[in-house]
């Protein structure tokens, strides 16, 4: 039986324990803005007003890569031998 008063809530957790979260081996996909991928990639960068970017993120909030699809993302991911998770 699980003693639910010893578990947090995702929502809880410090970005310290996000950071060890799965050892290391987690990470995150999330949808991103256009101005999100220009904030990360520099002011420089040129990204199609229309274009839906996916971001892969190290479980301590680190962006490893930008895609243009999930699927892509998830490659990534597994190129970085991270565990995709996705969020929303």
């Amino acid at each position: 039986m699980i003693d639910d008063s010893k578990q947090k809530k995702i929502e809880e957790l410090t970005p310290e324990e996000l950071a060890v979260l799965g050892e290391g081996a987690l990470g995150y996909i999330r949808e991103i803005e256009i101005r999100e991928a220009k904030r990360l990639l520099g002011g420089e960068a040129r990204v199609a007003p229309n274009s839906k970017l996916f971001c892969l993120y190290n479980a301590d909030g680190t962006p490893v890569s930008i895609s243009g699809s999930r699927e892509a993302a998830v490659g990534s991911a597994f190129e970085h031998e991270l565990m995709p998770m996705s969020v929303h």
